[in-house]
């Protein structure tokens, strides 16, 4: 497996920028976009992804993982939140995934992605992979809540385009494992990663609620177990709880 990678000034999103600019390359090329700066970057559902010019990773992959059924489409989320987790690794200690696929460093959040995939039939067809990593930026200005850089981590600047290098060497490495079938190890590794994985904290309910619960799992199809202190396990879908840091 080879990624194309292209690079952009400036774009809105870098998700729309590859749906656009898809013909001029092969139909089933795999290709990353990474852009200096985005002016309307997304995250998951309505939020927004904040990020200087020239000081963050931004990047799109397009994927055509056509062997992968559509039941089974968390696995490229979990492929991809390992391959960024490895890269980060390299860097600072206390990286996790949290569920489904941010990146955090203790308690505090350094990348997230936005997924979109494309069925045919029983199967996806393509797949693109949004991520925003804060790279070197050294303020927040936006409401999220906890947000991190390398910068702040290690407290000096870290190199955008060496990081993406890293992270495209990451990915090939997990795209071709979900290529030869090795889907168990990489839900494994994906479940061994998880932050606040066999920690009780509380967490808040779809209904406003608040409860103390266990994380124990998280299913192939990307639902999070938690077990209740009355002993009963429940499974949630993305939006239907929420981690209370």
């Amino acid at each position: 497996m080879a990624i194309r990678l292209i690079h952009i000034e400036e774009t809105d999103s870098t998700n729309r920028w590859l749906k656009e600019h898809q013909p001029p390359f092969g139909p089933d090329e795999d290709i990353a976009v990474w852009a200096d700066y985005q002016t309307a970057g997304r995250g998951c559902g309505t939020n927004t992804w904040e990020s200087e010019r020239k000081k963050n990773l931004l990047f799109s992959l397009l994927l055509h993982p056509i062997d992968v059924p559509a039941t089974c489409q968390f696995l490229l989320s979990m492929a991809n939140a390992l391959a960024l987790k490895d890269t980060l690794d390299d860097y600072a200690g206390g990286i996790k995934i949290k569920w489904p696929n941010d990146i955090y460093w203790n308690d505090r959040k350094i990348g997230g992605t936005l997924i979109e995939t494309t069925l045919l039939g029983s199967h996806i067809k393509e797949c693109i992979i949004g991520t925003g990593i804060n790279v070197n930026q050294r303020v927040f200005r936006s409401d999220a809540p906890n947000p991190v850089s390398l910068l702040q981590i290690l407290g000096h600047e870290a190199d955008c385009q060496e990081l993406l290098h890293k992270v495209m060497g990451n990915m090939v490495k997990y795209m071709d494992m979900v290529r030869t079938g090795a889907w168990e190890e990489i839900r494994r590794r994906y479940r061994s990663n998880l932050y606040r994985l066999q920690e009780t904290h509380l967490y808040r309910l779809a209904d406003g609620t608040e409860k103390l619960c266990k994380l124990v799992n998280v299913t192939d199809d990307g639902h999070l177990e938690l077990l209740h202190d009355n002993g009963v396990t429940c499974r949630f879908a993305f939006k239907e709880v929420q981690f209370i840091i």
